[in-house]
């Protein structure tokens, strides 16, 4: 009886002690060349993300150079308004601004100023 329950229905023997999956054998050719194939994939992946990277850095090495330009840009001008001048690109933008709020939102901001004197003449 013993015997008769060790038999599997397929006709193989059951081994006593160790459960799961058996280790399936495997042929080693195939196993080094997918290690190969994975090591492959492994690199260029690798490459790509190092250019990525370079890419990045350079495009923020670019915009902080951008930035450091127009800093010194601003520290020129408030230097030379120090010195009570007033930069060209600072007049053109202040008429440009002048001209956007046209002659009402000027003449308004006149008419403040003159009862502002008025006042303070009072």
């Amino acid at each position: 009886m013993d015997e008769n329950n060790k038999v599997l229905a397929a006709g193989k023997a059951k081994k006593p002690g160790k459960r799961g999956r058996k280790p399936a054998k495997i042929d080693l050719k195939a196993k080094l060349e997918r290690s190969r194939q994975s090591a492959r994939e492994c690199r260029a992946r690798k490459k790509l993300r190092y250019q990525y990277l370079e890419e990045l850095v350079s495009s923020k090495e670019r915009a902080i150079c951008a930035l450091r330009e127009e800093l010194d840009m601003y520290k020129q001008w408030c230097s030379a308004m120090d010195r009570g001048k007033i930069p060209a690109e600072i007049r053109a933008l202040l008429t440009a601004d002048d001209q956007h709020r046209g002659p009402a939102t000027a003449g308004s901001g006149t008419k403040t100023l003159k009862s502002a004197k008025i006042q303070s003449n009072a």
